[in-house]
């Protein structure tokens, strides 16, 4: 029989995984060649949204899918060093640690490939804690989720009891995920975390700016949206209305795990009490910050 834990105040659901990240300090394209740094570190979108929550002072929890080798090992110690709560994850003796490779430029993000299939494999396992006994259900805290869980598990959480009265924060990890949040706009759940290629796809269609994409979504069903576009406005939508703001200027040095951090710094500022538009205006100066390199990972 498992015993019931006190719940978390923040969850994060999803990848945990290492990324390995080449970086060029001039501009690339494809085919290119190029001198650089190559890096490896803890990532995947929960885990780096769960390094900002960290940051902010707060103490998450990691529901995810780590394999039992030496690189999953690895993984888990670097995750508890990072103030990481990993009690949870499932550790599977038959799945490899998953990772990410991506390679960037000045010029931005040139290509990137996302290894999750143990996470996929793994499926609902990762939520064993919640619908076990471990861990109180309905969940009334915050979580944060990704796409990289199978369209399948991302369709349990947006409909289970289990997760009705959670605070459901949602990004899909990358534009080739996308899709995988329309459970969430059918069961007008939740807050969605997209850039506005990600908020085309759901649309079917293109857009030029964060509010036309936002209105677009919620006019489909979302619940509420945070619509990002780079170094350009950002827009929130809900049946509030629209709220635009443009991000400070600076010099981008890096871009993978930039909407990660803004989603964290986003919800950070929210369970402050903050209004909308300094939440916003908050989320919005931490992703500058951790772009331009002066924010550790």
């Amino acid at each position: 029989m498992r015993v019931m834990t006190s719940a978390p105040d923040i969850l994060c659901i999803g990848s945990v995984l290492w990324d390995v990240i080449g970086r060029a300090e001039i501009p690339m394209r494809k085919g290119s060649d190029m001198p650089g740094r190559i890096t490896r570190l803890p990532g995947g979108v929960a885990l780096n949204i769960g390094m900002a929550f960290a940051r902010f002072g707060l103490k998450p929890e990691l529901l995810s899918a780590v394999g039992q080798d030496a690189e999953g090992d690895e993984l888990i110690l670097a995750c508890k060093a990072r103030g990481l709560g990993s009690q949870y994850i499932y550790r599977s003796d038959d799945l490899p640690t998953d990772q990410y490779m991506a390679v960037e430029g000045s010029n931005g993000l040139i290509a990137a490939i996302a290894d999750a299939h143990s996470l996929e494999a793994a499926g609902d396992k990762i939520l064993r804690p919640l619908t076990d006994g471990t861990l109180p259900t309905p969940y009334s805290g915050t979580i944060a989720l990704d796409g990289n869980l199978t369209l399948e598990v991302l369709n349990q959480i947006a409909i289970s009891p289990v997760f009705a009265c959670a605070d459901l924060r949602v990004a899909p990890a990358s534009p080739g995920k996308a899709l995988r949040l329309r459970p969430f706009i059918l069961a007008r759940r939740g807050t969605l975390y997209v850039n506005l290629e990600e908020a085309g796809l759901l649309c079917q269609t293109s857009f030029a700016t964060s509010d036309a994409a936002a209105k677009s979504l919620l006019e489909r069903g979302a619940s509420r949206v945070v619509v990002t576009n780079g170094a350009r406005a950002a827009t929130v939508g809900s049946d509030q209305g629209l709220l635009t703001q443009t991000p400070p200027p600076v010099v981008v040095t890096r871009i993978t795990g930039a909407g990660d951090t803004l989603m964290a710094a986003h919800i950070a500022a929210e369970r402050r009490g903050m209004g909308p538009e300094p939440a916003l205006t908050e989320a919005l100066a931490a992703a500058a910050l951790y772009v331009s390199g002066e924010t550790e990972i």
